[in-house]
């Protein structure tokens, strides 16, 4: 189902990746490995509704692209479940580029497409991803929820 790559040993610093492209999460995976964090991986919907559920994830790095189309049923999930784990949604699409995907899910803190090199996506999610770092005043969820 996952796959375990060890880190801070904090599960508050632990990412979920959800994609369906074994071969580009495994990369992403390796990259964000080596920002020090737990790093797991569900190439399904349903396997990352499980892991959220089991696991206190501080971000999710999630495709919208996934097969089947349940990206937004992760998100709504995580939202539920997790409401403090923000989300990194990664696109081809540019159906959202209005950043209208900010009104469908409360725990969106980016959204990038696909094509962003994964040493960029590390980045943005050493940022997000720390337990012990808020949220900008200006996030356009704030004093929403």
């Amino acid at each position: 189902m996952g796959t375990r790559q060890l880190g801070r040993g904090n599960s508050m610093d632990s990412v979920l990746i959800v994609q369906g492209d074994r071969a580009l999460a495994d990369v992403w995976r390796r990259h964000i490995a080596r920002m020090r964090f737990d790093v797991h991986v569900a190439h399904s919907a349903a396997d990352a509704i499980d892991l959220v559920a089991e696991t206190p994830f501080s971000l999710v790095v999630l495709d919208l692209g996934l097969p089947g189309g349940n990206a937004l049923t992760v998100s709504d999930y995580a939202g539920y479940r997790r409401p403090e784990t923000r989300i990194v949604f990664v696109t081809a699409s540019r159906f959202f580029s209005d950043g209208s995907l900010f009104n469908f899910s409360r725990n969106a803190c980016a959204v990038l497409p696909s094509a962003t090199p994964p040493a960029d996506l590390a980045v943005l999610v050493d940022h997000y991803g720390k337990s012990d770092r808020q949220l900008p005043a200006t996030h356009p969820k704030m004093g929403q929820m």
